[in-house]
């Protein structure tokens, strides 16, 4: 049988100009005023210029990660982000109508903090559970999976995740260990054994918890439908629509941790590939399905383990790319456009991640030699970043202005580059942001 995902399929071109006449449609959006929808179509294609490499934009757009700004910005502490969610929305909406970049960062990476509660979350500590009220919330490492389960997830992702990870990572969903293996549902004796765990106390009660969490998490999203609204209603498109993720971020983030993932690449190769593998077509479904559901076209995609200093580039090319690379190719397939963020360095991987089709991608760098990368994988591919949080942080005005300046300069000649930071802009000083957003603005137009 012949693989799936190396090389786009032949409508994939067209597919991406029809999502893209999708997002600038606006169907669903109301806006304030005519000249509000006017700018909202033309920062879109901006981006659509910048990214299809055929022209360059009127402008380079600018979108600098919101990361957590807005909360320190706004006043309010973490406790108030993740369980008061008007302050929340008050505080993302601040931060757009007073410094107005071209595209909307939505909050939904502040979550609600009771949701969490309710299930006994476990891979993340946060406000008033274990964190002072003014504390990000932080992941806790940790291997979740068994080296020895590897041929479990892989045999049946999906059951894994529901029997075995869930209630590892969820208190209150241990119970759920007694589910049936589904697949084995298919003959009329195998019905009632196959339902007698649901009507245990304990499955009962596991599930009463999930209904609980979801009634806090669909006033959680009532919030972010209406304040994405009303900035989206200003004129300001949302940057990204949706989430996905480099298979081995997937095993090595969550699962097996970073020194399990790291061992196993010695002790357990094959199965890992394996895993890698398994976990690929969920991976493009996920990024698919969100885009679908709002018109968008760019899922978010965080790349942390592939970066320089983290495995050779060997390994890289053994474990890490290919099955990313068939992430990306699935995507474009359905005319989705991955937005690759490379946190970290990426220098050492400029050359392995140009091997994919152009103008139907974006590599968001975070600590990268921009020349090098515009002259490698931007040949092919919008390139993004990387204005340093440092900068931003200890900088003067002064000081963000020149480099923005020569930033531009560098990365933005011809098109093909959208203005970004590095990382979010947690810890920044106001004046620098403002100063960062105005500069890239003001030179936006004549470095093109």
């Amino acid at each position: 049988m012949k693989e799936r995902w190396i090389n786009p399929s032949s409508d994939a071109e067209q597919k991406q100009e029809e999502n893209f006449q999708t997002w600038i449609s606006a169907a669903n959006i109301s806006f304030e005023t005519p000249e509000a929808e006017t700018g909202y179509k033309e920062r879109i294609q901006l981006i659509k210029n910048a990214v299809q490499l055929k022209k360059a934009p009127s402008r380079i757009p600018v979108s600098p990660s919101t990361g957590h700004f807005p909360i320190q910005y706004a006043g309010i502490n973490w406790h108030e982000a993740m369980y008061d969610y008007e302050k929340l929305a008050h505080a993302w909406e601040k931060y757009h109508d007073d410094f107005a970049p071209d595209f909307y960062h939505s909050p939904r990476t502040v979550v609600p903090g009771k949701t969490l509660d309710i299930l006994d979350f476990k891979l993340y500590r946060w406000v008033g559970n274990d964190l002072r009220e003014d504390q990000e919330y932080q992941f806790v490492e940790g291997e979740y999976m068994k080296a020895e389960e590897y041929q479990d997830l892989i045999d049946d992702p999906t059951g894994f995740f529901l029997k075995v990870y869930f209630p590892r990572i969820f208190g209150e969903l241990r119970p759920l260990e007694k589910m049936p293996i589904m697949p084995s549902v298919h003959e009329i004796p195998l019905v009632p054994p196959a339902v007698i765990p649901f009507g245990t106390k304990e499955v009962k009660s596991a599930f009463q918890k999930l209904a609980e969490a979801g009634d806090e998490a669909n006033d959680w999203h009532a919030m972010m439908v209406r304040v994405s609204g009303s900035i989206m209603g200003k004129g300001f498109p949302a940057f990204s629509a949706g989430f996905s993720k480099a298979p081995f971020d997937v095993i090595g983030d969550s699962l097996r941790g970073t020194q399990g993932v790291l061992t196993d690449m010695f002790r357990h190769p094959d199965e890992l590939k394996e895993a890698c593998e398994r976990i690929t077509p969920f991976m493009i479904k996920l990024g698919v399905a969100a885009c679908k559901a709002t018109g968008h076209i760019m899922p978010f995609m965080p790349l942390h383990k592939g970066a320089d200093g983290f495995m050779s580039d060997e390994q890289f090319r053994t474990f890490y790319w290919p099955t990313l690379r068939k992430v990306i190719i699935g995507l474009i397939d359905e005319g989705i456009v991955p937005q690759l963020f490379a946190e970290g360095g990426y220098n050492q991987r400029l050359e392995v991640i140009s091997d994919i089709p152009k103008g139907k991608t974006v590599w968001w760098f975070d600590t990268v030699d921009m020349a090098r990368a515009k002259e490698t994988v931007g040949k092919v591919s919008c390139i993004a970043g990387n204005v340093p949080l440092s900068l931003l942080c200890t900088g003067t005005p002064s000081d963000v202005t020149s480099y923005c300046k020569e930033l531009i300069e560098t990365a933005g000649k011809d098109g093909g580059f959208i203005f970004s930071t590095g990382a979010g802009m947690q810890g920044a000083k106001p004046a620098n942001v403002r100063a960062m957003i105005n500069a890239a603005k003001e030179y936006g137009s004549s470095a093109l």
